[in-house]
């Protein structure tokens, strides 16, 4: 079996990272050999609920889990690592747009993208989920200019996953007959939602999405307003 690899949660203790932990501590996501060290990072303030958190992963008796490392301590939480799953971020909340986001998130991704470039590997990984996804990966890669910039990702698949099914829907088909959505842009009101490349499977042949839709109003209005 392989060498444990390192692999970090920052806000560990939240909904969004509750609902990754175990699917990566089984192995679901670096394979079924390969063991792991999961590094659990959040404010101070949540330690009690990651303490938690941490339990529950203790319960399962996960045979690829080697060990746990809860902390609100970047220079711990950061050290050696192989992969890190950026999760915690400053939620919208009402009214907020992007440019508010960016305002209270830009302090964080620049501390972690600092931490990145001083304490973990140079060929570590690094996947960005707090929203805005694009712009905060931006940062945090340019945080940590040692580290290739190919090894920065963002993730923003709620909103593809949305237009998807949009789509599929509209022509009574399942999502995995809709292939080729673009979305452009962070998740705000900004946003772009791009079916100009799109193919939707009917009944064995792709067609592309304004014909298999037959709708331009719709794809042009109401389907960008509901991504």
């Amino acid at each position: 079996m392989s060498e444990p690899i390192r692999v970090l949660v920052t806000g560990a203790a939240g909904q969004i990272a509750y609902s990754l932990l175990y699917s990566i501590a089984k192995g679901d996501v670096f394979g079924k050999d390969q063991p792991i060290i999961l590094l659990l990072l959040d404010i101070t303030p949540m330690l009690t609920v990651l303490n938690g958190v941490v339990m529950e992963l203790q319960d399962c008796a996960l045979p690829l889990l080697r060990e746990i490392i809860p902390t609100d301590q970047e220079e711990v939480a950061f050290k050696d690592l192989d992969v890190a799953i950026l999760v915690g971020s400053m939620p919208r909340r009402d009214g907020m747009e992007r440019k508010d986001l960016l305002k209270a998130n830009v302090k964080i991704f620049q501390s972690q993208g600092t931490a990145l470039e001083k304490f973990a590997k140079k060929t570590v990984k690094v996947l960005v989920v707090g929203n805005p996804a694009n712009t905060n990966c931006l940062i945090a890669a340019k945080c940590a200019p040692s580290i290739p910039k190919e090894n920065f990702s963002c993730l923003t698949r709620l909103d593809h996953n949305r237009a998807r099914s949009q789509v599929a829907m509209r022509c009574g088909v399942p999502a995995t007959q809709v292939k080729n959505v673009i979305i452009w842009g962070n998740h705000s009101s900004t946003q772009y939602p791009d079916v100009h490349h799109c193919l939707v499977n009917i009944s064995g042949s792709e067609v592309p999405c304004y014909d298999a839709v037959k709708d331009d109003a719709w794809l042009q209005g109401d389907f960008i307003s509901a991504v």
